[in-house]
């Protein structure tokens, strides 16, 4: 990247392009400070992004003890070179004045500064009387889809062992939950079948709620260089806005919000009618094909159309492009992942790959995307719903040998009932019989639904809360304590993406003040606690984020995500490489399933499934019975619409979304000038219709209800189907004199004051995308800056 080059007007940067089978191109972006040349770069320092879930490779530069820019790794197999706007800005936040830097705890109703003895020393005195007093279910844990691996282990193995709750989750239940649902369901595993290197070979791509230009730049990259080279792919886009992707698309779906398994149950119809089902590959390595067949049978584009208000003649055009398809990729995001039918409408994604036997091989795979850069960590590591090591909690005999890595009782580790999913642990809270709440790397006072509820919550005299985090976000503004901790840049450790590819990141500085790396105060609070393990050791052996790999390498031992073959030296000599790494893949694993269904047979599955519709568990006698060989399974689901439908006083259906220059709540990406600057403040789209209807223009400030709050933003008139209405998640309001809340008696300009207390009833995933809701004009001539794109 040049000194000229704005890749914030142009996010995607120059085009390198490529034909099908042939080498993705380099090209290198740097960004560096001002006055700083590549010469007077004292050292480059090995990382990735941690701003989205692509993994971008790169190198930290550093001068003088201080981070002064970043490059792309050139040999990189996840980005040949490339950053997006997050990755070559984001790294100012780490030197923003108002980061954390000492421990805060709360007396007299504020929060003032301590030291960490003091700090630490509260944590661990009211866990232990919670311990005696109540019990384990008394306390829960709250992460992020951004701490490293050898940090996520940690604080799986001391609130699973250590504690014994059951009550861990990840934010990773708002963006990926239902990824690993999907996958397991279907594959009776996690792990993306596919790689990000299938870009290089497919003929095909279709992007299932999936705005990858905005939320995985890079992947985009990738995208648009195969679109401009020789034999391009074609392209599906099923997204109810015109987002870039959908203006490249040879066929654009836009569904209402909330339909989109009956748009995919059509797909089906269709891909089976037309005689497209590879019935071989199928016979083979699937089971449920019958049922899947009589499941969709009604399932007509005639009737999707009358379902999505979409043409049935667009719907038959993209089974035609799909049933087409030699090399087919599949990717799926928020857009259904955060819907009442999450899990069911990404499965069918699933069936649609399989009923074509597009799965295994160069081209052909799916990809169920993540939100986060660990996400998958979370996943892997026990912290988002299941047992480490992809090891199922109904399954004796997982429980026992994830009780021998711990040298625990089995009867130590919570398996009587799944996993606590996040918004159930904030119902738990709500009620009482959960009395602490450790959240860290989140903040939910502005990711959750409801905010109202959420703050109400949080600010409960009875719930000890504690944050971990980098600045004083809105929830931090509600704990009683404060841990300050060192980010990215600042601590070393791993991650891994979302096509599982490993990557190193080293410290290439001090955090500032007294902050501390998340490993460290896990090892703390874990040392103060004094666990054991069943003969009397210390139940954490690590020290430092070496040997807690080192230890996470003994738990993925043989198991699907098997890390035995990596190492730091290895990673940061060859860069990112993506598992299982070990006894038969001592180079990694580009792709799963080349020679069939590995970890769906009864025996080793990580779960037993789910009804798609109601979310009640199928048990291992049925699955046993369905699927003795540990085959794929071909699961179906009935269309039922959304909980709440627009009526007379809500018209509108409200979905929200991402921009390309932000990461979740603007933690940091809100503190980078230039990020900043480019999407500044909360805004609305109508399509412009919808705008003409209600009177309304362009750049005007307009309030956006739903029956559960009010959020603010200036009205941009956008390409979008008729009766929506989009809101950007980002937004808060911790650069407001008021903190953590609306100002009193103001409407937020949070989109979540608007969102509803609702899930998926597999993944459990909230519902961004789907609530009823009106628009109406503010203030007449009233508006703020708007987003640039």
């Amino acid at each position: 990247m040049t000194a000229q080059e704005d890749r914030i007007a142009d996010p995607w940067g120059a085009r390198t392009p490529y034909a099908a089978g042939t080498a993705w191109p380099v090209r290198v972006d740097t960004r560096l400070a001002p006055g700083v040349d590549e010469d007077a770069v004292e050292r480059w320092v090995p990382s990735a992004s941690l701003l989205h879930s692509n993994g971008d490779a790169m190198d930290i530069a550093v001068r003088e003890g201080r981070i002064v820019g970043v490059r792309g790794r050139s040999l990189d197999r996840v980005n040949r070179g490339r950053l997006g706007p997050k990755d070559l800005y984001g790294w100012q936040a780490n030197a923003s004045p108002d980061r954390l830097t000492r421990p805060l705890v709360r007396r007299g109703g504020r929060l003032v500064e301590t030291d960490w003895d003091t700090a630490m020393g509260l944590v661990a005195e009211r866990s232990a009387e919670l311990l005696a007093e109540r019990g384990a279910a008394s306390i829960g844990f709250y992460t992020t889809g951004q701490l490293f691996l050898e940090e996520t282990y940690t604080l799986a193995v001391l609130a699973r062992a250590g504690i014994g709750t059951n009550h861990l989750d990840g934010n990773t239940r708002l963006c990926t939950a239902t990824s690993a649902e999907a996958l397991k369901e279907t594959f009776g595993c996690d792990g993306q079948p596919g790689s990000y290197a299938d870009v290089d070979h497919a003929d095909t791509i279709a992007l299932f709620g999936h705005n990858v230009a905005e939320t995985q730049p890079v992947l985009w990259m990738r995208m648009l260089d195969r679109l401009e080279g020789a034999d391009p792919p074609r392209l599906l886009c099923v997204d109810p806005r015109t987002t870039p992707v959908a203006r490249r698309a040879d066929v654009h779906l836009a569904p209402r919000p909330g339909t989109n398994l009956a748009l995919l149950n059509a797909l089906l119809h269709e891909i089976i009618r037309t005689g497209r089902v590879d019935r071989r590959w199928v016979d083979e390595h699937t089971v449920g094909f019958e049922e899947l067949r009589a499941a969709v049978a009604d399932c007509t584009p005639a009737w999707a159309a009358g379902v999505c208000d979409v043409p049935a003649a667009d719907i038959a055009e993209a089974a035609r492009l799909l049933g087409g398809a030699r090399r087919l990729l599949s990717t799926v995001l928020q857009g259904f992942y955060q819907s009442h039918q999450a899990t069911a409408a990404s499965v069918q994604v699933n069936n649609l790959n399989l009923l074509l036997g597009m799965i295994g091989r160069p081209g052909a795979g799916v990809l169920q995307m993540n939100g986060q850069p660990t996400a998958q960590n979370t996943r892997e590591c026990g912290a988002n719903g299941d047992l480490p090591g992809f090891r199922n909690w109904e399954n004796p005999e997982h429980v026992a040998d994830l009780a021998r890595v711990w040298n625990v009782d089995p009867e130590t580790i919570p398996h009587w009932a799944p996993p606590t999913p996040a918004m159930q642990i904030f119902r738990y809270a709500e009620q009482g019989s959960l009395r602490m709440l450790w959240i860290s790397g989140t903040n939910p006072a502005v990711s959750l639904p409801e905010l109202a509820r959420i703050r109400s919550i949080l600010a409960q005299e009875r719930l000890f809360t504690v944050v971990q985090d980098l600045f004083l976000t809105e929830t931090a503004q509600l704990a009683d304590v404060v841990l300050p901790a060192a980010t990215w840049g600042e601590k070393t450790g791993t991650f891994t993406n979302a096509d599982r590819t490993v990557h190193l990141s080293e410290q290439a500085v001090e955090p500032p003040g007294e902050a501390r790396g998340d490993l460290d105060i896990f090892l703390d609070y874990a040392r103060r606690m004094d666990f054991r393990d069943r003969t009397g050791g210390p139940l954490i052996t690590w020290h430092d984020p070496r040997t807690a790999f080192a230890a996470w390498q003994r738990c993925s031992a043989g198991r699907p995500c098997d890390y035995t073959g990596l190492d730091y030296d290895r990673l940061r000599a060859e860069g990112g490489i993506p598992w299982p790494c070990g006894p038969g893949a001592p180079d990694g694993t580009e792709r799963l399933y080349t020679n069939g269904i590995s970890w769906a047979a009864p025996e080793v599955c990580e779960t037993y499934g789910r009804d798609l519709v109601t979310g009640g568990s199928v048990g291992a006698n049925a699955y046993r019975a369905m699927n003795p060989r540990g085959r794929a399974v071909l699961k179906a689901a009935e269309y039922l619409p959304p909980h709440e439908e627009p009526s007379a006083d809500f018209p509108l259906r409200l979905t929200t979304g991402r921009t390309i220059y932000h990461f979740h709540t603007r933690t940091k990406t809100g503190r980078v000038p230039e990020l900043n600057a480019a999407a500044p403040k909360m805004w609305v789209e109508l399509s412009a219709a919808d705008a003409a209807e209600h009177g309304l223009a362009e750049g005007e400030l307009v309030e956006v209800t739903t029956p559960r709050g009010s959020a603010r933003g200036t009205l941009r008139i956008a390409e979008m189907r008729r009766g929506t209405v989009f809101l950007p998640f980002h937004y808060g309001y911790w650069d407001t004199p008021e903190g953590h809340r609306p100002p009193a008696g103001e409407p937020g300009r949070a989109a979540n004051e608007t969102t509803v207390t609702d899930w998926d009833p597999v993944s459990k995933q909230p519902l961004f995308k789907t609530a009823a809701a009106r628009v109406a004009r503010a203030e007449p001539g009233a508006g703020t800056e708007g987003a640039r794109r």
